[in-house]
C-alpha cells in the first residue's frame, strides 16, 4: 500500500478529530464484541445498532463535507477483544482518503513488538497519529513502560491522542467490565507533555470528573490540545465554554466520538452554544489544520 495522502482540506468545512473505525458485527462471537457494541450503542443513545464500517464512515462524512480522522483501539491484553488490524483498517481506509485521515493503535504493553510496529506505520505508510485509551488499555499515561513507544511516535512527528475522563465503555456492565476510571485522569498526560515537549499531545473529550485538570494542562503545556467529542455541546461546563472562548481558543478541536454520538448532533448543539464568532472557524477545522500539520 503506498503512503497516506491527505483530504484537500480547502474543500471541506471542517475536520472532525475523533471517529471510530469498526469492523462489521458478526465476526468477534467468541470474545464478547458485539455484546459490549449492543451497551454502547444503549449508553450514548446512538443512532447505530451496530458500529458502521470504514466505507459506511466514509460514505457518510463525504455526505456532510467533512474530513475526518479515524483509528481503532487496540485493547485486547485488557478487553479480551481481537483488535482491529492497524493495516487491515488502513487498507480499507486507503479507498477513502479524500475524506478520510487514518491514526492508528497500539497497546503499549506489546513493549519492542509494538515500538517496532509504529516505526513502520509511520515511516512506511505516513501515519500522522495514534489513538490510546488508558482506561481500556489498563496503564497510567505516564507509566515508563509506555515511553519508548511515546519516543518512536515523537521521532515520527505523529500525534498522540489519549482518551481522558470518564467511559462510556463498559457502563452499567458487571463492575464496568473491569475498567478502571482511575487510568484517564488527564493530570498524568502532564507527565507525557513534559517529558516529550515536542510531541504534540490531544486530550480527548471534556474530562468529567477531572475537566479542570486537563484545561490546566493544555494551558500549561504548549503542546497539548483538548478535543471536544464524546459529550453534546449543550452538556459543556461552563468552565470549558469560557476557555473556549478566550485562552485556549486556539487549542480546541471539534471531534464528535462517531459513531455513538454523530457529527449532526454535535454540531447543532455547538451552534447553540456562547462561542465568539471568529472562534468557530478555529475550532472547526482551523486549530486542527494546526495539529496534524496541513
Amino acid at each position: 500500500m503506498p503512503k497516506l495522502k491527505l483530504p484537500d482540506i480547502e474543500k471541506v468545512v471542517a475536520i472532525d478529530i475523533h471517529t471510530h473505525a469498526e469492523e462489521p458485527c458478526g465476526l468477534h462471537g467468541d470474545d464478547g464484541y458485539d455484546d459490549f457494541q449492543e451497551r454502547m450503542a444503549e449508553y450514548f443513545k446512538s443512532p447505530h445498532k451496530h458500529p458502521p464500517t470504514v466505507p459506511e464512515t466514509a460514505a457518510y462524512y463525504r455526505s456532510k463535507n467533512i474530513a475526518a480522522v479515524i483509528f481503532p483501539v487496540d485493547a485486547e491484553r485488557e478487553t479480551g477483544f481481537r483488535r482491529y488490524n492497524n493495516y487491515e483498517m488502513l487498507e480499507v481506509a486507503s479507498d477513502h482518503l479524500d475524506v478520510l485521515i487514518p491514526f492508528v493503535s497500539i497497546d503499549p504493553h506489546k513493549g519492542k513488538l509494538g515500538v517496532r510496529e509504529a516505526r513502520k506505520l509511520i515511516e512506511e505508510y505516513g501515519v500522522r497519529g495514534f489513538k490510546f485509551h488508558p482506561t481500556m488499555q489498563g496503564f497510567y499515561a505516564n507509566d515508563r513502560m509506555a515511553y519508548p513507544l511515546y519516543e518512536a511516535i515523537n521521532d515520527g512527528g505523529a500525534i498522540a491522542l489519549f482518551h481522558t475522563g470518564q467511559t462510556g465503555v463498559g457502563s452499567g456492565m458487571p463492575g464496568g467490565m473491569g475498567m478502571r476510571l482511575k487510568y484517564s485522569n488527564p493530570m498524568y498526560m502532564d507527565d507525557v507533555a513534559a517529558d516529550f515537549p515536542d510531541l504534540k499531545v490531544i486530550l480527548a473529550h471534556p474530562s468529567f470528573p477531572w475537566q479542570e485538570e486537563a484545561l490546566s494542562v493544555a494551558t500549561h503545556k504548549p503542546n497539548v490540545y483538548i478535543d471536544l467529542s464524546g459529550w453534546s455541546p449543550k452538556y459543556f461546563p461552563p468552565i470549558l465554554v469560557r476557555y473556549i472562548n478566550s485562552i485556549l481558543q486556539d487549542k480546541m478541536l471539534f471531534g464528535s466520538d462517531w459513531p455513538v454520538i454523530t457529527p449532526d448532533r454535535w454540531l447543532a448543539d455547538f451552534a447553540k452554544l456562547e462561542i465568539r464568532e471568529e472562534i468557530r472557524p478555529k475550532v472547526m477545522k482551523a486549530n486542527a489544520r494546526k495539529i496534524l500539520g496541513i
